[in-house]
């Protein structure tokens, strides 16, 4: 029985709706969150980099790239994407390893940026995922996270619908999730009548890569099969991450919904870690 959801299926079919318009919305997000209007001169890593969008916007940013994904689909899917707009560019390194492999992070070596938008809290190990890739910081680098908002009694229902997905046969899989997905927008079409924005919920479908470059259909497959599914609070993530030698720059929470709140966190100079998994030097 598999309990680990094919993110890079998903962003297979993603990459047929990649243009230049997501690509420059994508760029857009990451100048908006980091506060920067260019990344030259700086070493970008995208753990767990998906289609490999985001990879693609930093490098087109100036940045020096290093992606790396868990998932063997998703790796081909960056590797696409970079022969279609990048070929042959040998500042954007592409390859399979896992947030969870100390080891391979150490090999490394650190960077100005660590990306992660959505990652960490599919790994399985979310404390450890954020632990991990925290350590591959320089210092005085950025750390650019976002995690599953902890909405109590409902994230425990969304994970029990995440892990019956993942427990369906693939035909029934697309029947669950376009049935799921239809009942969200009834009701999400409903809620927007009552409050006289009948084109809110149109305009989400339309407009919806003016948000990070991204596809409503693919986010809410994500939503629907992604899993493994942690959750928490903002301020328990500021809080793990303090305890740690960071600290917030930027933060943009969901409002207490369903949904990511993003992260931009500072590492101090000579920052020292403590940890519940050990000590790292370096950390």
């Amino acid at each position: 029985m598999v309990e680990r959801f094919a993110f890079g299926d998903n962003w297979r079919h993603f990459l047929d709706t990649v243009n230049d318009t997501r690509i420059e919305r994508a760029e857009a997000s990451l100048r908006e969150m980091l506060g920067v209007t260019s990344l030259a001169g700086r070493r970008f890593l995208d753990i767990g980099s998906g289609s490999g969008l985001f990879s693609l916007a930093a490098r087109r940013l100036g940045a020096e790239v290093h992606s790396f994904d868990f998932d063997p689909q998703s790796v081909a899917c960056a590797e696409e994407l970079k022969r279609r707009y990048r070929p042959g560019d040998d500042l954007w390194r592409i390859e399979r390893g896992s947030v969870l492999d100390a080891d391979y992070l150490r090999s490394l070596g650190r960077f100005d940026i660590v990306y992660s938008w959505g990652v960490l809290h599919h790994t399985g190990e979310m404390w450890k995922a954020i632990e991990h890739a925290m350590q591959t910081v320089n210092a005085g680098g950025l750390f650019f996270i976002a995690i599953y908002n902890d909405q109590g009694a409902s994230s425990v229902r969304w994970a029990r619908v995440k892990r019956t997905y993942n427990r369906l046969p693939a035909p029934l899989q697309i029947v669950y999730v376009t049935a799921f997905a239809a009942a969200l927008e009834v009701a999400a079409l409903g809620l927007s009548l009552v409050r006289l924005q009948p084109r809110r919920i149109l305009d989400r479908w339309r407009h919806y890569e003016n948000v990070r470059g991204m596809s409503r259909w693919h986010d809410i497959v994500d939503w629907i099969g992604g899993y493994p599914f942690e959750v928490a609070r903002p301020d328990v993530v500021v809080s793990f991450c303090a305890d740690r030698g960071f600290s917030v720059r930027r933060l943009k929470d969901c409002g207490g919904r369903m949904g990511c709140n993003e992260f931009v966190f500072a590492r101090h100079e000579g920052a020292v870690c403590s940890s519940r998994f050990g000590q790292r030097p370096g950390c």
